[in-house]
């Protein structure tokens, strides 16, 4: 086992290919390496949020969100070193990939030596260094605005007073401003706790955060129930 592998990295493998997710991770198992697998676009999200890992290997095709908005999400909060499985000769999709913050791609089909050569790489450069990315201090949106360091908020500005979580709750929405997002990404991101459909915690504190917001002047329809999928700041 080289230098890398001593620590025995763990890397999750977000793949809906079964088989080939399971190939992978017996292979990286083999090697020293401690893997997780996942087959869909939004578990993998909420496990890369919800642990820590050193890798993290992104198929681009996924059911629920594909691999370019699961990156898109997690480059928000997180910097775990990603890459990109893309088919092959797809130099749009390696492209894009790139502007979204991914680390390299391999095409597929790949040979399991060049795949274990690129991680080795890459963890050469990143282990050791923190996953954890920095939101910008600051979020305006019109009258609306919010500091990170100090949990305030302002509607025209006149102070709105919030409990931490119900910050954190807003502030997500904020950073994602457009998107609806689902209530299993919500707790793991703001309760950072696991999902459950008969816990009313999170309609709770949003409830209270569009009512202060709402009596502050800005529109009660910018904070938005999607039904069937989550919540939204438009």
């Amino acid at each position: 086992m080289n230098a890398v592998t001593q620590r025995r990295p763990r890397v999750l493998v977000v793949e809906d290919d079964r088989t080939l997710n399971g190939q992978i991770s017996r292979l990286l198992e083999g090697k020293g390496y401690r893997t997780q697998q996942s087959y869909a676009g939004e578990d993998g999200l909420l496990s890369a949020l919800g642990q820590r890992f050193d890798l993290i290997l992104l198929d681009v095709m996924l059911p629920q969100l594909d691999g370019f908005q699961v990156l898109d999400r997690l480059r928000r909060t997180r910097q775990t070193p990603v890459i990109m499985l893309t088919a092959c000769g797809a130099e749009e999709e390696r492209i894009l990939g790139f502007s979204r913050g991914a680390d390299d791609y391999v095409p597929k089909p790949f040979a399991f030596t060049e795949l274990l050569l690129r991680i080795e790489a890459l963890l050469r450069r990143t282990l050791g260094s923190t996953d954890q990315r920095a939101d910008p201090a600051e979020l305006n949106v019109g009258p609306l605005a919010l500091e990170r360091g100090s949990l305030s908020v302002r509607y025209a500005g006149e102070p709105i007073a919030l409990t931490p979580i119900q910050f954190r709750l807003l502030w997500v929405l904020v950073l994602h401003q457009g998107e609806a997002l689902s209530k299993p990404y919500l707790y793991q991101v703001v309760l950072e706790r696991e999902f459950s459909r008969f816990d009313r915690s999170l309609d709770m504190h949003l409830s209270r955060v569009r009512r202060k917001l709402a009596e502050a002047g800005m529109a009660a329809d910018r904070l938005q129930t999607v039904h069937g999928k989550g919540y939204c700041f438009q």
